[in-house]
């Protein structure tokens, strides 16, 4: 990694292979990382020495699909990596005299040459064309939060905080601020247009948030932004997690999803005569979010460890309803109109795949505008602090309690698994079937400590 006074801005984005092989030549390429997703958000890699760079570029280079979860089964195990040109980039933490590092990011192929169906980037594309056909481009800025935690004297991670500071507390209390700044001059060195970081509300806890893009750039720079955060936090003795709820009696991490859609480059949810200056497009949006909402939750909340945040009392929304005003329900409205108008999906956590969740988040809005569905009134109450009785008076559904109830709701929504397509859902299901089984049959330690010498 160059110094501090030495770091340079990122070289512009390449958009064609030739402009690929140039600036890898200019840059001093040794390696390249082929970087690719699995159905369960794991970042995987195949590196190559850049003399197969031209190769790989011309979609030639397969790989062993058979290896990574949900793709293909032995008999059919080769795969094509397909580098998308404009994500070439540049490690900074791999840059010695010798050359540098870089990446690119990949779709899947077949050997036929046809997308493969378990790739989630080409399932967010596939949705993504479909919003086409209708006139819409989608935008997303997601707000992904973690935590910093000590590691022992033999380098395992534990879950002590390294600071107690809370939101937007600046050293000394926030001792994990050098490590935030490292990660924020890094993704800058990658092509980020950071917007702010800050301290999140619990101990331990921060977040990063860059300028919104299309739902395939900002799924891609996601993935990024967890790798480099990993990779700083080790620098500094320190180990992040994306784990969606690792302390109990504190705020667990989400992914707050900024949406809007575009017309060429009109905000099709802006309409300043409308009633809260919100286009029927965006009602309708609004609605379909609300309505395939405990269907696409497996997705967005996909770990057994998801639903210890999604509980009321530590500000993850717990029930579905929406308002442009407070920060209890689902979905909310923030405040800017004009071309900033976008509606805030709350439930999402940083643990899941980003592709996968893109695309059904986008799906159970077009299928909201398809279908002219309403959203009922907003709520405009605290809901956390809404009886049994007030919320059923008020028609307001919960989310899945547990990633059990979410899996059954998955399976029952046509639109979402539609939207995954069927290799997808089929392989998704079969994982997180097995891993709520698994778990349902441990016995956990407050099990011991609650009940051992009670009965």
């Amino acid at each position: 990694m160059t110094s501090d006074g030495e770091r340079k801005s990122a070289p512009p984005a390449p958009r064609t292979r030739e402009e690929v092989l140039a600036l890898a030549e200019q840059l001093q390429v040794r390696f390249v990382r082929l970087q690719f997703v699995d159905i369960l958000g794991i970042h995987k890699s195949v590196a190559i020495p850049v003399t197969q760079l031209e190769k790989a570029l011309d979609g030639e280079l397969m790989f062993d699909g058979s290896s990574v979860e949900g793709f293909v089964r032995i008999e059919e195990s080769d795969m094509l990596l397909r580098p998308d040109p404009e994500t070439f980039a540049i490690y900074p933490w791999k840059t010695t005299p010798r050359g540098t590092t870089a990446r690119l990011m990949c779709d899947v192929y077949n050997p036929d040459g046809t997308p493969f169906a378990g790739c989630p980037r080409n399932t967010l594309k596939r949705n993504l064309a479909r919003a086409e056909a209708m006139g819409f481009r989608m935008m997303v800025g997601p707000e992904a939060e973690f935590f910093l935690f000590q590691r022992d004297e033999n380098g395992k991670p534990t879950t002590i905080t390294h600071d107690q500071g809370s939101y937007f507390d600046l050293s000394p209390i926030d001792r994990g601020e050098d490590a935030r700044r490292d990660m924020v001059l890094i993704l800058q060195e990658l092509g980020f247009d950071v917007e702010r970081s800050s301290h999140e509300v619990a101990p331990g806890q921060h977040e990063i948030d860059f300028q919104y893009a299309d739902a395939v750039t900002t799924a891609d720079r996601l993935m990024t932004l967890k790798l480099v955060v990993r990779h700083v936090a080790m620098e500094h003795g320190l180990h992040a997690t994306f784990m969606p709820k690792p302390l109990f009696g504190v705020n667990g991490s989400g992914m707050h999803v900024h949406l809007s859609l575009f017309r060429g480059d009109t905000n099709a949810f802006f309409d300043p005569d409308a009633s809260f200056q919100l286009s029927r497009i965006a009602m309708h949006f609004i609605a379909g979010l609300m309505h395939h909402a405990r269907g696409y939750t497996a997705v967005t909340n996909p770990l057994v460890n998801s639903y210890k945040r999604l509980v009321p009392g530590y500000e993850a929304p717990a029930y579905i309803a929406w308002s442009e005003q407070n920060r209890s329900p689902l979905v909310r409205v923030p405040s800017r109109r004009g071309r900033g108008t976008r509606v805030e999906l709350r439930s999402p956590d940083p643990s899941c795949n980003p592709y996968l969740a893109f695309a059904v988040i986008l799906a159970a809005g077009l299928d909201g505008i398809e279908r002219r569905l309403e959203p009922p009134p907003p709520v405009n109450r605290n809901i956390y602090r809404m009886s049994v009785a007030e919320r059923m008076e008020a028609n307001i559904d919960s989310l899945p309690a547990n990633l059990e109830e979410a899996l059954d709701e998955l399976e029952r929504d046509e639109v979402i698994r539609e939207a995954l397509g069927e290799h997808i859902f089929t392989h998704f299901m079969e994982a997180k079937r097995i891993e709520w089984d698994v778990y349902r049959k441990q016995v956990h330690p407050w099990e011991v400590e609650q009940y051992l010498t009670v009965f």
